[in-house]
């Protein structure tokens, strides 16, 4: 029997819940049969970027919706392999959902004591940038005041910088492996630890290049509070580590560990300041992948739902 789902509005509530309280258990499993979540024993936070229910803000400019093809980019927390992530889990990764390229958004040490698992048919990335990574450490300091905007804008402007071999290694591989014929590009999948921060900055560069609306961006962000609610006691100890709090009690640690949408357009506005938009940052950190092509290629080939060849040609990609 068909677990039931959940609409978007109600999944847009379900989304603001404190992260100190939990979802209802009846919520949290209508919400992750819900697309755009996935069910893969062993992981959490999975889904497919393709399925974000768009609103109409989201368009080409014809009346027609853009975003990312479905069943081409997942996104997901760690793996578990003590956790349910089998032989099972991974059969389906690599042939349900076709998934041939992972790629690794953490640091060092969390690689290390994790590393992805070997999949056959699957290629994993992983690139150590030692000299400018930042560890899974923040200063509660910097979120005490407001919502947790300063400390939101910081920690994720670290991540554009500290992390952007893997992302222009992820650009390139979706260039890399698109046919002309505007077929699908070989599916891959990227995670970080909780799926949330590094995952979410990265989700944000991939959806806003497809040409989806700020406000469904958001969106994407904010469904991580859902994605998480299964591993949340252990995340949130990962945090409370991380961050050096004694107590989830801690100044500044609740603001660290919620997902406000004030914080994420704190981080959007710092974007746009700096490089003048999602372009303008893989322009000024040399990802090497010339994020303005990736733009005009990504419309082409990651764009819309069911267009037709024909239909491509005929849209304008240059706006």
């Amino acid at each position: 029997m068909a677990l039931p789902t959940l609409s978007k509005a109600n999944l847009i509530a379900l989304s603001e819940t404190d992260v100190t309280q939990p979802i209802p258990k009846e919520s949290i499993f209508a919400a992750l049969a819900t697309p755009p979540f996935l069910y893969i024993p062993g992981t959490f936070n999975t889904r497919d970027l393709g399925l974000l229910p768009l609103s109409p803000s989201s368009s080409s400019g014809k009346g027609r919706k853009v975003g990312i093809r479905p069943g081409l980019i997942y996104r997901s927390g760690g793996f578990f392999p003590n956790g349910g992530f089998n032989d099972a889990a991974k059969t389906q990764l690599a042939t349900q959902l076709g998934i041939k390229k992972i790629f690794d958004i953490r640091s060092v040490r969390e690689h290390s004591h994790a590393p992805d698992p070997e999949i056959a048919g699957v290629k994993n990335y992983w690139i150590a940038a030692e000299a400018t990574e930042k560890e899974a450490t923040v200063n509660l300091a910097d979120f005490l005041d407001g919502k947790g905007e300063r400390g939101y804008v910081k920690m994720y402007m670290d991540v554009l910088r500290g992390y952007e071999e893997v992302i222009g290694a992820l650009l390139r591989s979706l260039l890399d492996d698109a046919p002309e014929d505007h077929q699908k590009p070989e599916p891959i999948l990227f995670h970080c630890t909780a799926g949330r921060d590094r995952t979410g900055v990265v989700a944000g560069l991939l959806l806003s290049l497809a040409g989806v609306s700020e406000e469904d961006v958001e969106m994407d962000w904010m469904l991580s509070r859902i994605g998480t609610e299964l591993a949340r006691e252990q995340l949130l100890g990962f945090a409370m580590k991380g961050a050096g709090a004694r107590s989830v009690e801690s100044p500044g640690f609740e603001n660290l560990v919620s997902l406000k949408r004030e914080c994420w357009r704190a981080f959007i506005r710092e974007v746009k300041r700096v490089y003048g938009g999602w372009e303008g940052w893989g322009l000024e950190e040399d990802v090497g992948a010339g994020v303005g092509e990736v733009q005009l290629q990504m419309r082409v080939m990651l764009v819309v739902r069911g267009l037709s060849a024909e239909e491509l040609d005929d849209m304008d990609f240059e706006g």
